[in-house]
């Protein structure tokens, strides 16, 4: 059997085996090692076994992703969420859809600290839903409003999913959160735009908030103090050069913990309990991310990749039927996978042939991270419509998606905008000179 052949059966091992339920981070290993062994010998693959953890455990790269894992749990635990609902709900005061709009600000700045579209979602879906229900939403609407603005979280700096696409595009950390900002903003403003839309045509679904005075207005902004220093810290950090990206993760995670504590949103037992939920939600990525290393060691060996593109460059098929084909991949891939798995699967056979078509690396990290955000909310598996309904059992995962539906509009925007204009990612890093 060739090593092309042998590295189609892996790939469909591998999406059997997650059909099956295997954990993806076992998934992928199996099949790497088993692979690399058809591919090579046994001994070529238990070695590559151990020297696969071990390099990704020196790597000084890696220690980003606990520090800004800890920064996100402890303003979670910090409460911070409820100051920025408030503050969002004052700015956006008098306006129809406030409510809602203040849902999507705050899931996108909070989810830009917190780094997790899931945690963005359980904590917004508590404070933004029931407040929304009190003044008459329409409740497919309030719903969908956090589950959708949660996903912003993942594309907004600092970005877990952009870390790890880093990792394994081998990338530069700073390079992809600059690429990350002006479409992750836009993205915000057309979820907004959506609630603006459906408020013109569906006024009985959005009722009207009173405006707040504009002193309770600045009252409510100064809450906002805590975040926009994290946010100062872990982003504008980075981008004036001051930090590293690990250097500027160590600094909000140590920041967060300090205001924390010296606010007393957080007692020393809550920082303990912060910190084994970081032990925890790391030790799971580290373990996909070590699978995902062995898979796609595997795929280089097989040529896969390379004989892709080689294919795509003969048949003269052109980038946009490419791209339709990647984009309904994805579409696919999503409604099963959770974004980390998505983007640890794909990246290695996907990236030799964008690159190949002429499309840079950074542009495709930023195109993957919205592909893996639609993924989220998604059926039949949108991770964070069962977040939602988990933490809020009376609302029918059916009412969830229903929502969430007019909010793919402003993702299916953003797909189309990235492609036509490919600077709306790669001109900020370059402004930036990175």
């Amino acid at each position: 059997m060739s090593a092309e052949a042998i590295g189609l059966a892996g790939v469909a091992a591998l999406v059997a085996l997650i059909f099956a339920r295997v954990p993806v981070a076992v998934a992928l290993a199996a099949v790497g090692v088993a692979g690399y062994a058809a591919l090579d010998s046994w001994h070529a693959a238990l070695a590559m076994v151990g020297t696969v953890p071990l390099e990704l455990a020196n790597a000084y790269s890696l220690s980003v992703l606990p520090l800004f894992i800890l920064m996100g749990v402890v303003a979670t635990k910090a409460n911070m969420s409820t100051e920025l609902y408030r503050a969002a709900s004052a700015a956006f005061s008098g306006l129809r859809g406030a409510l809602a709009s203040a849902t999507i600000g705050a899931c996108a700045a909070f989810g830009c600290i917190c780094g997790s579209s899931l945690a963005t979602a359980a904590t917004m879906s508590r404070v933004a839903v029931p407040e929304m229900q009190r003044h008459g939403y329409h409740l497919p609407i309030a719903a969908g409003a956090v589950a959708s603005g949660g996903t912003l979280g993942i594309l907004i700096p600092p970005s877990v999913i952009l870390v790890i696409y880093a990792l394994v595009a081998e990338e530069s950390i700073a390079k992809l959160f600059a690429a990350a900002l002006i479409p992750g903003l836009l993205l915000a403003a057309l979820h907004v735009a959506v609630v603006v839309v459906i408020g013109r045509f569906r006024p009985d679904w959005l009722p009207k908030v009173p405006a707040m005075p504009l002193a309770q207005r600045l009252r409510a902004a100064v809450g906002m103090w805590k975040l926009l220093l994290l946010f100062f810290l872990a982003v504008f950090g980075i981008y004036f050069g001051w930090f590293s990206p690990t250097e500027a993760a160590a600094v909000a995670s140590a920041a967060a913990i300090v205001i924390a504590l010296a606010t007393r949103a957080t007692s020393l037992a809550g920082l303990m309990r912060a910190v084994v939920e970081t032990v925890n939600t790391s030790a799971m990525l580290f373990f996909i991310v070590i699978g995902a290393f062995i898979f796609s060691r595997f795929i280089v060996l097989t040529r896969v990749p390379a004989e892709i593109a080689s294919w795509a460059q003969s048949a003269d098929l052109g980038a946009v039927p490419i791209m339709l084909v990647i984009v309904a991949l994805y579409l696919v891939l999503g409604m099963f996978l959770e974004s980390v798995s998505m983007v640890l699967i794909t990246v290695p056979v996907l990236l030799p042939l964008m690159q190949t078509l002429g499309f840079d690396a950074v542009w495709f990290g930023i195109f993957v991270t919205v592909m893996a955000e639609v993924g989220l909310i998604t059926p039949p598996v949108g991770l964070n419509a069962f977040v939602i309904h988990s933490q809020l059992p009376d609302v029918p995962l059916g009412t969830i998606f229903r929502g969430i539906a007019w909010f793919l509009i402003a993702d299916a925007t953003l797909v189309a905008l990235l492609l036509a204009f490919p600077a709306l990612a790669v001109w900020l890093p370059g402004a930036l000179g990175m």
